[in-house]
Order: structure tokens, then sequence, then C-alpha cells
């Protein structure tokens, strides 16, 4: 039940519009799961310098937001090689998807400006038909 909730979710996020409830639903459920894998990657691969989850979570959290106080960080190379690829991925994420997000938007305006220059065309042809109707009878 669970997957098809989830494919469910992405199809609809993909084939409609976004909102902005959408994107930042998107944005929260992406940034969350990147600080969460990226915890568990360096609490397992650099577990001398991350003994305790919560370290290696705040070590994420810190790393993904790009905030990075430098109070945590990985000395052994697999655990700068984690956080090396959580960095590289957190900044992908966000541009992707502020990206794209834009795009909808931009896309959502266009649609609209162009609906109205169609209705005002179609205003004015209903006027020049009234018009013409108007000297026929005459």
């Amino acid at each position: 039940m669970r997957p098809r909730l989830l494919e469910r979710r992405v199809h609809r996020f993909l084939s409609e519009p976004v909102t902005v409830r959408g994107a930042m639903a998107v944005l929260v459920w992406g940034f969350s799961l990147s600080v969460v894998v990226g915890a568990v990657a360096v609490w397992v691969f650099d577990h001398p310098d991350f003994p305790h989850f919560g370290g290696a979570l705040w070590w994420s959290l810190q790393t993904v937001t790009t905030v990075g106080y430098g109070d945590v960080v990985p000395t052994t190379v697999a655990g700068r090689i984690v956080g090396a690829v959580v960095m590289l991925e957190s900044i992908a994420f966000v541009s992707i998807l502020t990206a794209a997000i834009t795009s909808s938007f931009v896309e959502r305006t266009r649609r609209a400006h162009r609906d109205d220059d169609v209705r005002a065309r179609l205003d004015e042809i209903s006027t020049r038909l009234a018009a013409i109707e108007a000297a026929l009878r005459e």
C-alpha cells in the first residue's frame, strides 16, 4: 500500500502544476531524507569521529543546510567522502528543484497571460461580428 501512495504522489507532483505548498513539501521531505541518509552514512563509515548517531545527525543537518559550524567534522577519508557527497547532493537537489519550481510558476503565469490575450481577442471578434450583423440587418 505504501509504495503506491508514494508512486501516486510523485506522479501527481510531476504531472500537475507545482503549487507553493507542494514545492515546500518536496523540499522538506527531500532535505529530511538527505539529512538522515547522510547521518547514517557518516555514522557507519566514520564511526571514530561520529560514535553517536545524534552527533552524526547534527553534522548532516549542518552540512545539508550549508551552515557548517565546524564544531563536528569528519577526519577520516571515508567521512570526508561522505561529506562531499552530502554537500554535492544537497546543492544539486536545491538547484534542480528551484529551477523546476520556478519554471512551473513561469509557465503558469505565461498560460494565464495567454488566456487573457485569447479572451481579449475573442471579445474584439465578438464586438466586430455584432457590428457586422447590425449593419446587415439595416
